[in-house]
């Protein structure tokens, strides 16, 4: 079988590629599920590191790197590549042009039976547009740059949002800081919750307005309730 590519730690480009993976990000779905028919995802593969049934990212990319490996697919791969064209020719195939990163000039075309494009989802955040955020004093980070708690120690944190994302970050910001609220457009209006098994962390109706108050404090207007940080 071929080996990984020796001269590339980082084949995937993982590294350079500013993707939304937090560092305890889990499967949402059982390892039983996600594996090939004939090259299961269990926790008796050799290189198991996390063998969770809902296992971390980690776990996932060891898991499609001994795929690779058990059947000899790097040489089908071509790494640290860039597809600038694609084409489609008369004949019903696909023109490819693409080129190696870091060259400069010199591209290559081939002709496929079919392309598959996988550039992924959310790649681009979207923010919220809440009237009086530019003059929030605080710091404000979009879930796509989260990767762990720590730099919330102490803190009163709001989490706009209520999705899968701010679930996993909320209870995960949960485990250091002060307090964490979560903001959710579909809580009814003045909702005020404590969460389960959480002593620091409430949902509320979403955040209207930002404004500042006295004594240097923050004020959250949710929809008939209030939020005040120091």
């Amino acid at each position: 079988a071929s080996p990984a590519p020796a001269a590339a730690a980082d084949p995937l480009g993982a590294a350079a590629t500013h993707s939304s993976l937090y560092a305890s990000l889990r499967t949402n779905l059982p390892r039983e599920v996600m594996g090939f028919l004939d090259f299961p995802f269990t926790a008796a593969r050799g290189s198991v590191v996390d063998a969770r049934r809902f296992p971390g990212h980690q776990e996932v990319l060891r898991y499609l790197e001994d795929f690779t490996q058990r059947f000899d697919l790097y040489g089908l791969v071509r790494f640290q590549t860039e597809v600038v064209g694609v084409r489609r020719e008369a004949g019903g195939r696909w023109a490819v042009t693409s080129r190696k990163l870091g060259e400069k000039g010199e591209q290559d075309e081939e002709l496929y039976d079919a392309v598959v494009v996988c550039n992924g989802h959310y790649s681009e955040p979207r923010v919220a547009s809440i009237p009086g955020a530019d003059a929030w004093p605080g710091k404000q980070m979009h879930s796509h740059n989260y990767r762990v708690p720590e730099p919330f120690l102490d803190q009163v944190v709001i989490v706009i949002g209520a999705s899968a994302s701010a679930v996993d970050i909320s209870r995960d910001i949960a485990s250091v800081a002060k307090e964490v609220h979560i903001a959710d457009r579909s809580a009814p209006t003045s909702t005020c919750e404590q969460q389960p098994e959480y002593d620091n962390m409430w949902l509320h109706s979403m955040v209207n307005a930002f404004f500042r108050g006295e004594l240097n404090m923050v004020a959250l207007s949710v929809k008939g309730a209030a939020i005040t940080l120091l």
